[in-house]
């Protein structure tokens, strides 16, 4: 299944993912440790963010941390500005 970055943010919990990584990269127990829900999940979302590559997870000694790729989130905000020019048009 080809995935793009408008499923990555379809979901709360992965908004939420880029927004705690957006200010600093996180390691993946710390990042699962601030849900209520299970590693699992957590480890689920991360894979679907992955796929859309939006993110990215890097080895650092025995830790791997997440972090953003903010060149497939721009694809958003582009569709966003060309969707808000045509809503001008609309009378």
């Amino acid at each position: 299944m080809r995935r793009d970055t408008f499923q990555a943010i379809a979901d709360p919990t992965r908004r939420e993912i880029l927004d705690l990584i957006a200010c600093k990269p996180l390691n993946i127990n710390a990042l699962a440790g601030r849900f209520s829900i299970s590693r699992t999940a957590v480890y689920k979302h991360l894979r679907i963010l992955l796929e859309c590559d939006v993110i990215e997870i890097k080895q650092c000694g025995r830790e791997r941390y997440c972090m953003p790729k903010p060149g497939k989130i721009s694809a958003v905000r582009d569709w966003l500005d060309a969707f808000e020019l045509k809503l001008r048009d609309v009378p």
